[in-house]
């Protein structure tokens, strides 16, 4: 029973109080059945504070090649990770530092599906925090009739974390990396926090409502 109420406790705080980690990955491709994690990137959140200072940043020796079309879009060559560790060492490391906070990201159900298939390979614990999409978030507050709506015209089809950022004003560098991608995200998530409170999305309950991947 003491379970529960802790449970619906921690879903009762408000948002500006909340702790979060903005995740993001890159990968040799996009099916995490076949493909690997080659980087990951994270940064944590209290509120609409970023902790920069508390970032980590990791390069990985993925189990498969690094295929062409992957090099293009992340820039990760086979030299760059050749000396880097494997998943196995550094994924627990990723799983403390997400302790028990609300995990942030861009269409982050498939990192997410990438982490956890490789914490059950290697017998940890698949990460059960729960997970908020800025993608899911956007689109409810360009669906929602509100003041917030009212200065962003019309519903677009890109919904890739760049275009967003160009849009809500958040500078960022062309290219991917993970940590940089996160970074974006949670600025882009910063800008959300700031407003979700005057559409009604005041507790972490609201937000995993209209944001759970």
């Amino acid at each position: 029973m003491l379970f529960f109420q802790r449970k619906d406790k921690s879903l009762l705080q408000a948002i500006e109080d909340a702790e979060y980690t903005v995740l993001d990955t890159e990968t040799t491709g996009i099916d995490p059945q076949k493909d690997s994690i080659v980087s990951f990137g994270a940064v944590k959140m209290k509120g609409g504070r970023i902790d920069i200072g508390s970032s980590i940043y990791r390069l990985i020796n993925p189990s498969r090649g690094i295929n062409h079309s992957s090099i293009v879009i992340h820039g990760i060559t086979p030299s760059d990770v050749a000396e880097e560790p494997l998943i196995d060492a550094v994924l627990p490391e990723l799983a403390g530092y997400c302790g028990n906070n609300l995990i942030i990201g861009h269409f982050i159900s498939l990192d997410l599906k990438f982490i956890n298939r490789e914490l059950k390979r290697i017998g940890r614990t698949p990460l059960k925090n729960h997970l908020v999409d800025t993608c899911r978030i956007y689109e409810w507050l360009k669906s929602n009739e509100g003041s917030f709506s009212r200065h962003y015209s019309g519903r677009r089809d890109d919904l890739d974390l760049f275009s967003l950022a160009r849009e809500y004003d958040v500078p960022f560098a062309e290219g991917h990396n993970a940590l940089g991608d996160a970074f974006i995200t949670a600025q882009l998530f910063q800008k959300f926090l700031s407003r979700l409170p005057g559409s009604g999305v005041k507790t972490v309950q609201d937000l995993l409502r209209i944001g759970k991947a």
